[in-house]
């Protein structure tokens, strides 16, 4: 009985077994010779849209695998949430749910971003297809924005607003959280430098109160990798030739309210110079001509900042002897063992490249034009380095682009080569108030209002207003640099003046005129500039008791003068120089018309040098003679008058001949004046922009008209004076206040020992 169930028990297993594969084929449908297809769920999209997705057509058997591939190809198009494939007998049934259409796109919560900036960055936009990975990718843009900012501890969530027909609103709620700010900067393997000389050396710095007004103490991975450059430089610069930084890793605090940046440094051995040499492969250029333009010797520490400097230095100099083709490689051996290291600057003819182009990006109001005519090169040129960089110091001399950059790419052959010009444009419009104060002069100040590219030509536009107790100016003035397209810079100055002389010299007077300008350059360092003006000047409100000088002088009179300005200017950047000339002669002649005859001639000159990092070093000095000629009485408005600006100590007029009775500044027809200046750090941190100046300054004017009656009180007796001050390039213009200690004067000198100035720019 027992082998009975064993045989029955084998044969139901068998049979289980035989009609599994059928169960199977009827359950999924596979092998099915499809009849129809059915498509459900659609409300927008076409059925013959989601057949063209199918890989099953009627007539064909049913294959899972194109099934599969059928359903990944239909979620691909983003139009649907959700797909069902399903054999119903002999028919494909597709069931699909659509995606909403997005009706509107929202931000909620964010303050610090404006909602246009944050919607050019996401890519959901209103009447699109909803998709979740969209989203998803628009939440990770929407972050790197607030992590660029400094706000790591943003966090956006989408919200999804049903509306009819299936339309959504989508709605990002932002809590835009703090700014995560520096909170410790640390260096290890710093053996030879503190931690606080390499962060004086870093971009990036310490978060602190003063700090408000700049982004350097947030955290921004693009600016620890300018720190690792920085750091290799500074070492590099020191001598350390084997430097490296090994990492450089910022650390969210747990509180997620700041990182911790911490490098990692291997400083090595510092190496000084052995030998250094020049070679070249140019016939008949001397190489004992060109070892005058090394700035190092064998014994100095090695400096990469030299190598680079004499690198320019025999680049300009082979250039200027005509050697078009120039290419200088310093050749560097380094001695591990007696930690020296050889250079030799080979000079070799380079390829023979033309430019092909020059490209103009980023200026979106000034015109390519005034861009191009700053250029030394033209497209055609044969390439040069030192060109180049001459044309990029020139565009940033213009003072209209915050950034300049300049860049070489290859052009369509290879002996062939593209400039790249990229700026950013800064405001050019500025207006600046200036204010001071003297022991005779009282309070003054002054505003101007500039444009200096107006409409994005370049033209110079400038309205100037000073109100004082001494002083009133109205001024007008326009420049156009290149007059009818050529380097000629003409323009014209209307102006009207009054000056309330009562305190020093017991008279006031006005003018009125104007003058015609035009100056053009002779070289990159060399100008000239002629001027016509003419003026009419009126002296009233002569006092009973003022000097007979004054007295005699009273009532108006007409000028008519021209003159000419030869400058030489090689200081390397307009503003805040440090290094360079600035030479200046000019020779004035009146009497074409009107009442007055003379003869003038001044010169002055300031000499920049940077004598260690930070600390720059200026010496200026200007000397004047003006002489009558035709039997003519030289008026005191046409005198020399010495103070103020022009010798800090000393009032304006405070300084020269005097008549001993009434106190009243004559003027004179000689002056010298020289100041010298340092500007040095104070030891804060160098982004509040504050830096420490003293000067000493010295000067004299003498050379009175005699005049029967007065008491004339005239010497050359040199003064000197010295003072202290403070400068600071704030956010909203430089800021200089000044306190002097006149060392040697007369007793009838007017002294000054208060003067502040500030301005700024819109």
């Amino acid at each position: 009985m027992s082998l009975i169930y064993r045989w029955a028990a084998l044969a139901v297993a068998a049979l289980l077994a035989f009609s599994a594969p059928a169960q199977a084929q009827r359950a999924t449908g596979a092998g099915t010779k499809i009849t129809a297809v059915q498509i459900q769920g659609n409300v927008r999209a076409e059925p013959e849209t989601i057949r063209s997705y199918l890989q099953l057509k009627e007539g064909e058997a049913y294959d899972p695998a194109a099934a599969d591939r059928s359903l990944k190809a239909l979620f691909s198009t983003g139009l649907f949430s959700d797909v069902a494939i399903d054999m119903q007998g002999s028919t494909l049934v597709v069931k699909v749910t659509e995606n909403p259409i997005i009706n509107r796109v929202a931000f909620e919560g964010n303050h610090k971003i404006e909602d246009d900036k944050l919607r050019d960055e996401i890519r959901s936009k209103p009447r699109q297809v909803f998709t979740q990975a969209r989203v998803r990718a628009d939440v990770e843009r929407l972050l790197s924005i607030y992590r660029r900012s400094g706000r790591y501890n943003a966090v956006i969530e989408p919200k999804i607003i049903k509306l009819e027909q299936g339309r959504v609103d989508l709605v990002f709620e932002i809590n835009e959280g703090n700014v995560t700010g520096i909170k410790r900067i640390t260096f290890i393997g710093n053996e030879h430098f503190s931690d606080g000389t390499l962060r004086g050396h870093i971009r990036t710095v310490e978060s602190a109160w003063w700090r408000f007004l700049s982004s350097d103490d947030r955290f921004d991975p693009d600016r620890l990798n300018l720190d690792r450059e920085l750091l290799r430089k500074f070492y590099l610069s020191e001598g350390y030739a084997d430097f490296r930084v090994e990492s450089a890793v910022a650390e969210l605090s747990p509180t997620r309210d700041g990182f911790f940046l911490t490098f990692t440094i291997h400083e090595g051995e510092r190496y000084k110079l052995g030998k250094v040499d020049i070679s070249t492969r140019f016939q008949g250029l001397d190489v004992d001509t060109l070892k005058s333009y090394l700035t190092m010797s064998e014994g100095d520490w090695y400096d990469a900042n030299e190598v680079d400097k004499t690198v320019t230095a025999l680049s300009d100099a082979v250039g200027s002897l005509g050697y078009a083709f120039v290419d200088v490689r310093p050749n560097i051996r380094r001695n591990r063992e007696t930690h020296t290291i050889d250079i030799t600057f080979n000079i070799q003819e380079g390829p023979r490249v033309y430019v092909e182009r020059i490209d103009i990006s980023g200026n979106t109001r000034t015109l390519d034009k005034v861009i191009r005519r700053e250029f030394r090169l033209a497209e055609g040129d044969a390439f040069s380095t030192a060109k180049v960089r001459r044309s990029e110091q020139r565009l940033k001399n213009l003072g209209f682009f915050e950034k300049v950059d300049v860049s070489a790419v290859p052009g369509s052959t290879p002996d062939k080569t593209d400039l790249q010009v990229q700026v950013v444009e800064q405001s050019t419009g500025e207006i600046s108030f200036g204010a001071g104060y003297s022991s005779v002069g009282g309070i003054l100040g002054d505003i101007s209002i500039r444009e200096r590219n107006l409409l994005g030509k370049g033209q110079d536009l400038r309205l100037g207003l000073s109100l004082g107790t001494l002083s009133t100016l109205i001024d007008l003035s326009f420049t156009e640099p290149y007059f009818l397209d050529r380097p000629l810079a003409a323009g014209f100055d209307i102006f009207r003046t009054t000056n309330n002389r009562q305190a020093i010299a017991s008279y006031s007077d006005s003018s009125l005129g104007f003058a015609l300008r035009a100056g053009w350059a002779y070289t990159e360092h060399t100008s000239q500039t002629v001027r016509y003006t003419l003026r009419d000047t009126n002296i009233y409100n002569v006092q009973p008791f003022a000097s007979p000088v004054v007295q005699s002088q009273a009532g108006e009179s007409l000028t008519s003068e021209i003159s000419e300005t030869l400058s030489w200017d090689t200081r390397d950047q307009r503003l805040n120089p440090t290094k360079g000339w600035l030479i200046r002669h000019t020779i004035a002649v009146a009497g074409l018309i009107g009442d007055n005859y003379y003869f003038r001639t001044t010169a002055d000159a300031t000499f920049y040098q940077q004598i260690v990092e930070d600390f720059v070093a200026s010496i200026s000095g200007s000397v004047g003679y003006i002489a009558p000629f035709n039997n003519s009485n030289l008026r005191l408005t046409n005198r020399f008058f010495i103070g103020g600006d022009s010798l800090p100590g000393w009032a304006v007029g405070g300084i020269g001949p005097r008549d001993g009775n009434t106190s009243d500044s004559l003027g004179g027809q000689y002056y010298y004046t020289g100041i010298g200046e340092l500007s040095f750090p104070l030891g804060l941190p160098k982004e509040i922009g504050i830096v420490g100046k003293a000067f000493v300054d010295v000067g004299s004017l003498w050379g009175a008209v005699p005049q029967a009656g007065a008491n004339i009180l005239d010497d050359q007796l040199m003064r000197v004076g010295t003072g202290i001050g403070l400068q600071w390039l704030s956010p909203f213009g430089p800021i200089r206040i000044d306190y002097t200690f006149p060392l040697v004067y007369q007793p009838y000198d007017k002294l000054q020992n208060i003067r502040f100035s500030f301005g700024t720019r819109f």
